[in-house]
């Protein structure tokens, strides 16, 4: 079977991670959670005060993702653990901000086309069939309603201990859903030849399915 690389990207908590994952498991390819990175060098950006020279941020930064077996895919910066932090409310407020960047873009975007340089990789996020990986055999554009979305969200923040509200949360999809679509610096695009997947009222499993038989059809 010859290896391939799958681009998913659309709008926030559009499901886009956790189908991604369910794929590369049931395919035998490797996962690469792009938004955990982004979340990672906000993370870095707020422990720093918010200190805007990004150049010098992403030069003291070095990213890696490891795979434990009772925990999952982890995220170390700059050789620490700091996979639970990634999910709080202050880095999700602040990260399209500092992903929108271009020297968080560019330190990213290298991290990610080194990875994905083997083939076999299942990746997702805002711009990875249009700038990441281009020529990715497969590409997804997965979208959901605002209010669904809203309530996924609400239900992970209820899971991780966070709290929020389901109206607020619906205002910040919203917002960051205009944020990246209008940001100067790789805005969230449909590339040209990606498949819309609409995720709404759908089973993870059921997305899955209908992301599998797209694999079937690639790979034939």
């Amino acid at each position: 079977m010859n290896l391939i690389n799958i681009a998913i990207d659309g709008p926030a908590a559009a499901g886009k991670s956790t189908i991604a994952r369910r794929v590369a498991e049931s395919h035998s390819m490797i996962y690469v959670d792009t938004g955990a990175m982004y979340r990672a060098i906000t993370y870095k950006y707020l422990q720093e005060d918010k200190n805007d020279d990004f150049q010098a941020l992403i030069e003291d930064v070095s990213l890696k993702l490891v795979y434990d077996e009772d925990k999952g895919q982890r995220v170390l910066l700059n050789g620490e653990d700091i996979t639970d932090y990634l999910r709080s409310n202050e880095v999700t407020q602040n990260v399209s901000y500092v992903a929108s960047k271009e020297p968080v873009r560019t330190f990213a975007v290298k991290v990610q086309q080194q990875l994905a340089a083997e083939k076999g990789i299942v990746m997702d996020g805002r711009d990875i069939g249009t700038v990441v990986l281009p020529d990715a055999e497969l590409k997804i554009y997965m979208i959901a309603s605002v209010e669904e979305r809203a309530e996924r969200r609400q239900k992970e923040n209820e899971e991780n201990g966070i709290p929020s509200s389901l109206n607020e949360l619906k205002k910040e999809i919203e917002a960051r859903d205009h944020y990246d679509m209008n940001r100067e610096i790789s805005p969230l695009q449909k590339a040209d030849d990606a498949i819309t997947v609409n995720t709404t009222g759908k089973s993870i499993e059921q997305v899955t399915d209908i992301i599998s038989d797209l694999i079937d059809k690639v790979e034939a």
